[in-house]
């Protein structure tokens, strides 16, 4: 059986903070929330609600239905300008370097 809903949102959200660099702490000021809540909301302790994928699909430029349908839906849509540069480690002395 696949994913829930609440794990696909959760799983595209965690994916979408990895492609755009994006902390919890960012994600709470974009809802109005703490980054306590959005930590559960990740956790699967409280959900997501509606509201909260709407201004979640809009902050990360893709639609709710890209955002629910899973983290590569979900990373599809972010549109190329929203996401960081990957970081690769220097074989010289393992620092990240973009």
């Amino acid at each position: 059986m696949g994913m829930s809903l609440s794990e696909r949102v959760r799983a595209s959200v965690a994916a979408l903070m990895h492609a755009t660099g994006e902390s919890q702490a960012r994600i709470a000021h974009v809802l109005g929330v703490t980054q306590g809540q959005v930590s559960r909301r990740q956790s699967g302790v409280a959900a997501w609600s509606l509201g909260d994928c709407d201004a979640l699909a809009a902050h990360f430029g893709i639609g709710a239905l890209d955002l629910v349908a899973g983290p590569t839906r979900a990373c599809e849509a972010l549109p190329a300008a929203r996401r960081v540069a990957p970081t690769r480690r220097d074989a010289t002395d393992g620092k990240a370097v973009r």
